[in-house]
């Protein structure tokens, strides 16, 4: 189960199911649709649901799982959900349900923080050439944590052009003639443009430049010698 959104004007229609909700891509300026699909073992789809996109997640699942049980019968299914879909009563439902209904779901970050000693007390396993796992059962349930090295490459290779684009940006703001307020907007305005790569930067303005009109010459930015 998963949401995907469109850019796109509001739909006129009432019944149109492109509706504002709670956005897990951080788009809630966008509409959305909530998308339910059902698939073999091997990836083949066998049936699909498109639910309005401020469906509830609580709602969305437990209708959905009673809907496929009517539809086509108990059986031994394996639910994959974004983090965030289900709610941990809706979870402990699925434990205790008769069979029980497996499902795979990202671990919220709070927790993940809560489990960091005892997963760095464990050992990496191959599962295939470039990824490894963690493995960690843990109150009924077993946490997997994952480490792809293609994963890593390319979100390496993200921040590092991340990162040249926001020290081109900080470069030309050292240009212009700005007053403090003006150079503070301009400075929001890069980190939430760059929020990945804001992080690898220290910015720091001299007390007399800040409080002076021209703002250049006025901060330096310093930046990982490693490129990120």
């Amino acid at each position: 189960m998963t949401s995907t959104y469109f850019e796109s004007a509001p739909p006129e229609d009432e019944k149109d199911k492109r509706r504002y909700g709670y956005s897990r891509d951080k788009r809630p300026d966008c509409m959305q649709v909530v998308i339910a699909l059902i698939a073999t073992p091997e990836g083949f789809p066998l049936a699909y649901e498109v639910l309005p996109g401020n469906t509830t997640d609580k709602t969305t699942l437990r209708e959905f799982l009673r809907k496929i049980e009517t539809q086509y019968g108990k059986a031994q299914r394996i639910w994959i959900m974004d983090r965030g879909i289900p709610t941990e009563e809706v979870l402990e439902q699925m434990r205790l349900a008769d069979p029980p209904v497996y499902y795979l779901v990202g671990t919220p970050k709070g927790r993940l923080s809560k489990l960091e000693r005892a997963l760095l007390a464990l050992s990496w396993a191959a599962v295939r050439p470039g990824v490894d796992v963690k493995l960690l059962p843990h109150d009924q349930e077993l946490y997997v944590f994952a480490q792809s090295r293609d994963r890593i490459h390319k979100e390496r290779a993200m921040r590092t052009r991340q990162l040249k684009r926001l020290v081109k940006r900080l470069k030309q703001l050292q240009t212009m003639k700005l007053k403090r307020t003006q150079l503070l907007l301009k400075l929001g305005e890069a980190k939430a443009r760059y929020r990945a790569a804001w992080r690898l930067i220290e910015i720091t303005m001299a007390e007399a430049a800040a409080a002076a009109a021209p703002a250049t010459g006025g901060w330096r930015a310093a930046t990982p010698s490693n490129g990120g």
